[in-house]
């Protein structure tokens, strides 16, 4: 099974290293050097990685073959796919692959179905569930521990506590004072 595991941003300097953002839980272990990844678009890879270092909070990587700014500017937007066992898992418990929780059914804590994953946004603060319900509109869950309660992968189910509002805007509350004004208005 292939999984995004980075997507490749600006130059950094003249000897061909460039920006990643970080797209997997294992930077070490998908994108350390040695690593051979396929991309998107394909013609561009596969990609080798030679180098790798952290500067100032971001990865920066250097590619086999890649030798200056111009070759690394070229992979700009290029995405990093690893190949991974359909049957790995992350070793820590609480934390999935995608192609994990794609298709889980979604309920709540109650019984009541709210749809199905379709979707996963990796967001800088947190991942989004993006849930498809049975009348085909969509629904976006942010996926944390305090509202996806838990994750049945033997049950192909994750389990949703959401606060009021969240799956029903009917149900919404008024967050400050000054909203409730503007709305009396």
């Amino acid at each position: 099974m292939q999984l995004v595991v980075g997507r490749i941003g600006r130059a950094h300097g003249i000897k061909g290293e460039v920006t990643v953002e970080v797209r997997t839980d294992e930077p070490e272990l998908r994108l350390g050097p040695g690593a051979v990844l396929a991309t998107d678009p394909a013609g561009t890879g596969p990609l080798t990685v030679e180098t790798g270092r952290v500067h100032s909070g971001r990865l920066l990587l250097r590619f086999a073959g890649v030798a200056d700014r111009t070759a690394a500017e070229a992979l700009r937007n290029t995405l990093l796919i690893a190949d991974v066992d359909p049957d790995e898992t992350p070793e820590d418990p609480e934390e999935f692959y995608d192609h994990q929780l794609m298709d889980l059914d979604v309920v709540t804590v109650d019984g009541t179905v709210v749809g199905r994953i379709a979707e996963i946004s990796h967001l800088p603060s947190q991942d989004l569930f993006i849930v498809e319900r049975p009348d085909g509109s969509e629904v976006m869950i942010p996926f944390v521990s305090e509202i996806v309660t838990e994750i049945d992968l033997d049950g192909q189910r994750a389990v949703v506590d959401p606060p009021r509002g969240l799956l029903d805007i009917d149900e919404a509350e008024v967050a400050s004072s000054r909203d409730a004004e503007e709305g009396q208005e």
